[in-house]
């Protein structure tokens, strides 16, 4: 089958911004849909068939009528963030052809003087604007697409609040069209509490802590109530589950939520389910994933093995909590995929012997970690030994 279906890129100058392709594109189609917006720049043709998007938002529209000359309208770059991309998961590329405009990135580096391949772009549209929190530091430059005309007052705060007040903000609204505006100012002095509805916010970040995106972030870092995996053992913990892009981790026993929230800070795609059965830290594991950001850290209140009942097949496995109840490490090592990594730390004696046995069992390797930090005693300087972890860490054959 050969193109059926053009995606048009049009920015906010409309139909003057359209080359020749796309005029004749949006002419010749006989369906053509897109966003109330959109489909008002361009004038209407006889016998053309015009359709808004439902909402909430659905591709149906386009699958209904495919094999028809149908022509999609979307703003700027519609492979970038945009329902090109959409589409482009839903139907082999032969059967469509995409006319791109200047994205709002390409747009906003440009009227700021940034070279684009050195800008962090990031989409808040129908997304939590929490993620910015990972990509925080000083010197960072970030893009983010807007979602809402509140949007920079919350970014505003968010930055106050991260310690990174000091940081440039800068709001590019309607871009390319007669209504084009700047409004700047540091995010700690934010007065606008809402602006247009499209735009694109521009971060320069200054102040701030610094914090890797290694794992093995300062204890301090949390919120926790005692339950949490240390620093030294979390950095071990986290090399021997040894994430990938897109793999989804199970944190069972989550307590903070530390190695799922660690896991999904290593790469945008990672996925985490925290699963814990006290209320408490469920909530601290709420604040955490927020401040430290990775919003989509998905929370599951109960305990193990019944909460994991119905949880997508994990690639790697966690268990930090409960390893000694009943029917947990079975049900985690049955869940897990073939190929995927189980790691479970334990630090009584009958957790150790229940890893012990498990290790005879299904194989894989067993580290003790003995951590001490120098401490004063008086008017010397001691070493402070922190209880001994053993990990348990094991690959499910393929």
């Amino acid at each position: 089958m050969t193109a059926w279906l053009t995606v048009v890129g049009i920015g906010e100058d409309g139909m003057d911004g359209l080359g020749t392709a796309a005029r004749a594109a949006i002419a010749d189609a006989a369906v053509l849909i897109g966003g109330p917006r959109h489909l008002a720049m361009v004038p209407g043709v006889p016998g053309q068939e015009r359709l808004a998007w439902p909402s909430p938002f659905s591709a149906e529209p386009v699958l209904a009528r495919r094999g028809r000359p149908v022509c999609v309208l979307a703003s700027g770059d519609p492979m970038f963030w945009g329902v090109g991309a959409t589409l482009a998961r839903l139907l082999p590329a032969v059967e469509m052809r995409v006319l791109p405009a200047p994205s709002a990135a390409s747009l906003a580096a440009a009227r700021l003087g940034w070279p684009l391949q050195e800008v962090l772009v990031l989409s808040a549209t129908g997304r939590p604007l929490e993620q910015v929190h990972r990509h925080l530091h000083p010197g960072a430059r970030l893009l983010v697409l807007a979602g809402g005309g509140g949007d920079p007052a919350r970014l505003a705060r968010l930055l106050r609040d991260g310690g990174f007040g000091a940081s440039r903000l800068v709001v590019l609204e309607h871009m390319g069209g007669a209504r084009e505006r700047r409004l700047e100012s540091s995010a700690a002095d934010w007065p606008h509490a809402q602006c247009a509805g499209l735009l694109v916010m521009a971060v320069e970040c200054q102040g701030g802590p610094c914090r890797s995106g290694l794992a093995g972030l300062p204890d301090d870092a949390y919120r926790h109530d005692g339950q949490l995996t240390k620093r030294d053992v979390r950095a071990v913990t986290l090399a021997l589950l040894a994430p990938l892009p897109g793999e989804l981790l199970w944190d069972v026993g989550a307590g903070s939520g530390s190695i799922g929230i660690e896991w999904m800070r290593c790469h945008p795609s990672c996925r985490a389910i925290a699963i814990e059965a006290d209320e408490s830290r469920q909530a601290l594991i709420a604040h955490n994933r927020d401040a430290l950001g990775v919003p989509g850290l998905h929370l599951v209140a109960g305990s193990a093995p019944e909460a994991l009942a119905g949880l997508a097949t994990p690639d790697a496995v966690f268990i930090g909590g409960g390893v000694t109840v009943a029917g947990v490490l079975e049900t985690c090592w049955q869940a897990l995929r073939p190929g995927g990594r189980l790691v479970a730390n334990a630090v009584t004696l009958q957790s150790e012997a229940l890893l012990t046995t498990w290790q005879a069992r299904i194989g894989g390797t067993l580290t003790r970690l003995a951590v001490a930090h120098a401490g004063q005693l008086g008017r010397f300087d001691v070493w402070r030994t922190a209880m001994p972890v053993t990990i348990l860490a094991a690959g499910k054959p393929g």
